[in-house]
């Protein structure tokens, strides 16, 4: 199958993609799971490391923030060397590395900025403090050109009552709707709220431009899979290289999500928890009817 990048004919130039995020050794999420999704994409991924952890397929169970200071030099020696086309930003693990991530963006301006508002596990351990997430809602949001939380992180950034376990869809599209104006009246150009684990899954994307609202509702499929850690960063990672590659936001989240499905139906088991999706499958541009869409 051909590389997913032909899909925008070709490039002379592979794109640099930023990756700011937490080190999983695993593999499954993080930085080494965003190298293997850039790669995927015919991107080149460089990084800046934010917090080390102690993780498995099984859970998290330690984590430990960079010094602040090593992150700032990171992405300043990064900058200096590379012409970055897009930024993914995952976990930051603490309010003072969040700031040097804030600072760096805010005097350098790259573009198509990402952010995955990594807040917790999926095993329940908390990725960031207090003054990091104040941090995420005051300063890294009005930076973002696109913003991924999943339904239970939009909540927590909106500081909104989280949507029932048995919402109907119809509930639900309407708080990812709330959610996502939420988002848009803190900063963020562009919201795509996940509900992969809905009863009914759906991703609902919003893009906010002068004129007003632009918005789309992808929905999908339930998969039975335990290979399934790091779709987030897999999301998130592949909107950025779709938009360094020069795609639109609305298609980029559209073909991000069928590249996640993808890769968990083709990944393999590893590990005795939940293990990584495929991040190197190669994917191929769906046609027009994958995945179901509806259009606002």
């Amino acid at each position: 199958m051909r590389p997913f990048r032909l899909a925008f004919g070709g490039m002379a130039e592979t794109p640099v993609v930023l990756s700011i995020a937490g080190y999983d050794p695993s593999s499954g999420a993080g930085i080494t799971a965003d190298i293997k999704t850039a790669a995927a994409f015919g991107c080149y991924a460089v990084t800046c490391i934010t917090a080390l952890t102690v993780q498995s397929t099984q859970g998290v169970f330690a984590v430990q923030p960079v010094q602040p200071e090593i992150a700032r030099q990171t992405l300043e020696r990064l900058q200096q060397d590379f012409d970055i086309a897009a930024v993914r930003i995952g976990m930051l693990g603490s309010g003072s590395v969040a700031k040097e991530v804030a600072d760096f963006l805010e005097r350098e301006r790259l573009p198509n900025v990402v952010l995955d508002p990594v807040l917790r596990s999926s095993s329940g351990a908390d990725l960031i403090d207090s003054a990091g997430l104040e941090v995420l809602r005051e300063r890294l949001l009005p930076l973002t050109d696109m913003i991924t939380p999943n339904i239970d992180e939009a909540a927590i950034l909106a500081k909104a009552r989280p949507l029932s376990s048995d919402a109907t869809h119809e509930a639900a599209e309407r708080t990812m709707r709330e959610f996502a104006e939420s988002l848009h009246r803190m900063g963020a150009r562009g919201v795509a709220v996940t509900g992969g684990h809905l009863s009914e899954p759906m991703d609902y994307v919003s893009l906010a431009h002068p004129e007003g609202r632009q918005s789309k509702l992808l929905l999908s499929q339930h998969l039975t899979s335990r290979s399934s850690h790091g779709t987030g960063c897999a999301y998130a990672t592949a909107i950025a290289c779709l938009l360094a590659m020069g795609g639109n936001p609305l298609t980029a989240a559209t073909q991000a999500q069928c590249f996640v499905h993808d890769a968990i139906v083709n990944a393999y088991p590893l590990g005795r928890g939940t293990g990584p999706i495929n991040h190197l499958f190669r994917w191929v541009e769906p046609p027009d009817d994958k995945p179901d869409t509806k259009t606002s």
